[in-house]
């Protein structure tokens, strides 16, 4: 188990390293409660000693969503959880679909590099008002709060449209920015409709699609996504 370890080699310098959530006690709580049996709590320093140099490019997958958006996002994750995993040598791993594109990063390094681990695809655990769960749920202001539920509501919309015969993934896509927009306190970083497992971009939805949405609310930076016209890869 990894508590409140926010990895910096995922982090560009411009982004909130330095501020991003963390709560030890809370974690250790949870974990406790849970009848955990361990707990992994490395420093940045025990995971990268001085000299260190080794990283992992888990190239095609990295690049589109957030990828394009924070070059050397996804080196950092690929390389912290391959030394996680080394370290650990677990059975099965357990990552929530809200990062839709770390998973299927990892799955892809794990058959990459041989590694026998199973990776298991977990949903998305959201607020009862429908907000996704996330550490940076916290940056955001009531006003802020209730704009962000308009993430949610795209995409239902874009599941609604998909249910009844739309197929274009233009059209899609410019339900979801339109109802996004109604929002002026949400900033539309993007919102693509992609093949679940490449991640690249399709034109039409034939089969299970994945509508992936990210956008600035205030300082946080927010992501959603949705799998449409079937079930999650």
């Amino acid at each position: 188990m990894y508590p409140s370890f926010a990895n910096p080699t995922q982090f560009a310098p411009t982004e909130d390293f330095d501020s991003y959530p963390r709560d030890l006690e809370r974690d250790v709580r949870l974990l406790v409660e849970e009848r955990a049996d361990l707990l992994f709590n490395p420093t940045a320093e025990d995971m990268y000693p001085r000299g260190y140099q080794t990283y992992v490019d888990v190239e095609q997958v990295s690049r589109p969503l957030c990828g394009a958006h924070r070059p050397g996002h996804f080196r950092g994750v690929a390389t912290v959880v391959l030394k996680l995993f080394n370290i650990v040598r677990p059975h099965v791993a357990m990552f929530g679909l809200k990062d839709y594109q770390q998973v299927q990063v990892i799955r892809r390094m794990m058959e990459d590099v041989n590694l026998d681990v199973e990776i298991v695809g977990c949903p998305t655990v959201r607020e009862p008002d429908g907000l996704a769960m996330s550490s940076r749920n916290r940056y955001l202001e009531p006003a802020e709060r209730e704009a962000a539920l308009c993430l949610q509501s795209a995409l239902g919309k874009a599941e609604a449209l998909v249910r009844g015969g739309e197929t274009a993934a233009q059209r899609i896509r410019e339900a979801v920015v339109a109802e996004i927009s109604r929002q002026p306190l949400v900033r539309l970083e993007y919102a693509d409709l992609c093949d679940p497992k490449a991640l690249h971009a399709v034109e039409e939805v034939k089969g299970p699609t994945l509508l992936a949405l990210c956008a600035w609310v205030g300082k946080a930076r927010l992501i959603d996504n949705r799998i449409l016209a079937g079930e999650r890869a």
